[in-house]
């Protein structure tokens, strides 16, 4: 891709997105499109991040497929995966032409799969070719271009490590630094032991924070409360739910009152109507119930009928032919004299 096709970008403004942000992170095989537009239901704040996609698939693979979503998603990331500066800028620039609103680069997944592309956490060992990559995404797209990392991988020393990475691409025009504060394992742990086994190290990203006063940094990990979050925005400027906000969806709500502001009130009702709509339109376009139906397992739990939810999505809903009604008789189980109120 030569320079002149480069599309000049806009001014962009002095600072990400207004602080505080919250998130919910970018999860392989969870945060799909229906995810996303779960999640959507139940915060109108939070910035929401697609699975990693990489470029080489972005470029090649079936895009409609790949990068489509719902307008009501907004605000909504795309992260790709990659260690070519030239792909990913193409990649950033077909993103942008969906219409994402952020361009995030993975610099933090310890599978297999990744490693062998030579891109994910294997790339905090080579902070200079992720600044190569960050600019050559700046140069192509006009929208925040961000990088999510861990505090170091393997052997390295987390407080050389971050510093080298976050200095490298901030100084190359990332306009934001989400980092998951713990370390990666390349060898000899799973990518589901390498979210939990390394000890989180919140003191860490909390000093890069101390130094980079003016840059955005963001954080990531373990954060499973909403007053966790609010703990953490005393030291950074955006927090990330992962597995908390998959596993109990509601949580979303309860953090983005607990941050901006106003009552948690989740309007059962309409979440499960709208997520009925949505699976309609799946449905008319060839997809299955199932599809939308994995991610809202969760919807209700610690509430009295919630198994019985669980039973009948994870059940009728995998039946063929299987509609929309499937949700609508799994919310019946639902004992809901206090659904006004977030589980």
């Amino acid at each position: 891709m030569s320079d002149a096709a480069a599309p000049e970008p806009a001014k962009r403004p002095a600072r990400y997105f207004a602080r505080p942000v919250l998130a919910v992170a970018p999860m392989m095989d969870w945060t799909d499109r229906h995810c996303r537009f779960l999640h959507r239901q139940l915060t109108k704040r939070a910035l929401l991040y697609t699975e990693m996609v990489v470029a080489d698939a972005v470029i090649h693979g079936p895009r409609k497929r790949l990068l489509g979503f719902d307008a009501v998603e907004h605000p909504v990331a795309l992260q790709l995966g990659g260690s070519e500066p030239a792909k990913l800028a193409l990649a950033a620039r077909i993103g942008a032409d969906f219409g994402y609103d952020e361009i995030n680069l993975n610099v933090g997944c310890p599978s297999d799969r990744v490693q062998s592309g030579t891109f994910g956490a294997c790339l905090m060992r080579t902070p200079q070719l992720v600044a190569e990559c960050v600019a050559a995404m700046k140069a192509a797209v006009a929208m925040p271009v961000t990088v999510k990392c861990r505090i170091g991988v393997d052997e390295q020393d987390p407080e050389q490590a971050l510093d080298a990475l976050a200095d490298a691409v901030l100084d190359a025009g990332a306009d934001a630094l989400w980092v998951h504060a713990r370390k990666a394992w390349l060898q000899g742990l799973s990518p589901k032991e390498n979210r939990e086994i390394p000890p989180l190290d919140y003191d860490r990203v909390h000093r890069l924070k101390r130094r980079l006063a003016d840059r955005f940094v963001g954080i990531n990990g373990g954060i499973a409360t909403a007053a966790d979050a609010v703990r953490q925005l005393e030291c950074v400027d955006g927090v990330m739910l992962g597995r908390a906000a998959y596993h109990n969806p509601a949580i979303l709500a309860e953090t983005d009152a607990a941050i901006f502001g106003g009552a948690c009130m989740v309007e059962w009702p309409a979440v499960i109507e709208a997520m009925q709509a949505h699976a309609a339109r799946h449905i008319a376009t060839g997809g299955r119930l199932a599809h939308v139906t994995r991610h809202m397992t969760g919807l209700f739990h610690g509430l009295p009928g919630a198994r019985r939810f669980r039973q009948v999505l994870s059940t009728d809903a995998t039946r063929p032919g299987a509609g929309p009604e499937v949700i609508a008789r799994a919310y019946a189980a639902v004992v809901q004299p206090e659904l006004g109120e977030a589980a």
